[in-house]
């Protein structure tokens, strides 16, 4: 019983990582985490398949071996970010989401910014 509920819990966290992929004010990598997680112990065979996945594999190999983002994973999640939402406040268009979206975006991109670099060869 306890093995069908983390796959459970592995699959909805899995499905909200993934819309996370495409809403900038969800985060993505925890829930890829947790279902990483849920699924180290329920299904190695499902857990593997994920860390080895194009998708995904790059947020939980990142965290396990506790790599820095590459400049350019960094760039493209902060032009990602902004673009998306962007996107959203132009289809929500209330302007206290406005204010909401710049916060997140702000809090975001100093987040990424501050998160160590790989060290450049010698």
């Amino acid at each position: 019983m306890k093995r069908i509920l983390l796959l459970i819990a592995g699959f909805a966290l899995l499905g909200v990582g993934a819309i996370g992929v495409f809403i900038p004010v969800l985060p993505t990598t925890p829930f890829v985490l947790a279902s990483a997680g849920c699924f180290s112990v329920s299904s190695p065979r499902i857990y593997a398949w994920l860390e080895h996945s194009p998708f995904f594999g790059d947020y939980i190999n990142g965290i396990k071996n506790r790599q820095p983002i590459s400049t350019k994973a960094r760039v493209q999640g902060i032009v990602s970010l902004w673009v998306l939402l962007t996107v959203s406040a132009l289809i929500i268009q209330k302007p206290a989401m406005y204010i909401v979206f710049a916060i997140i975006g702000a809090c975001v991109t100093i987040h990424l910014l501050t998160i160590r670099r790989p060290k450049r060869p010698n």
